[in-house]
């Protein structure tokens, strides 16, 4: 068999292989930066009284953030593995404090967490959209 012959049949071998390779979801910006909003919306709810979080409409992001990592050919153990990683959670933990105390934020000052949550909502950011005044 000549050796273009071998290397075009090779190649059509592992062009199911090259499609079936995924990066990691933490890698998938779509479904991970949509988590890290959420995160820190949560975040801003818990620790100021007169925000609260927008919960139905997370829950329902996150069904969709779902159905897309599975429209990616992610499976459900994939997901289920990812959302419950020790490590992802510290990792989304210590980009969320980043973020937090970049602006201004600290956990010994609630109103800080309520002036960040009034400025998201104000500006109708990503984060901002998880969240709603009191």
């Amino acid at each position: 068999m000549s050796g273009v012959k071998l290397l075009a049949i090779l190649s059509v071998l592992a062009l199911p292989m090259v499609a079936e390779a995924k990066p990691p979801l933490r890698d998938v910006k779509e479904i991970d930066d949509e988590l890290y909003y959420i995160a820190i919306a949560n975040e801003i709810s818990e620790y100021c009284p007169s925000i609260s979080g927008r919960r139905l409409k997370a829950i329902g992001v996150m069904w969709g953030l779902k159905s897309t990592a599975n429209n990616l050919g992610y499976s459900d153990d994939e997901i289920r593995a990812y959302v419950e990683s020790d490590a992802e959670k510290d990792r989304m933990r210590a980009k969320g404090e980043a973020y937090l105390a970049q602006n201004g934020v600290s956990y010994e000052d609630q109103n800080s967490f309520c002036a960040l949550g009034r400025k998201e909502i104000e500006r109708n950011s990503a984060v901002g959209v998880y969240l709603r005044a009191n």
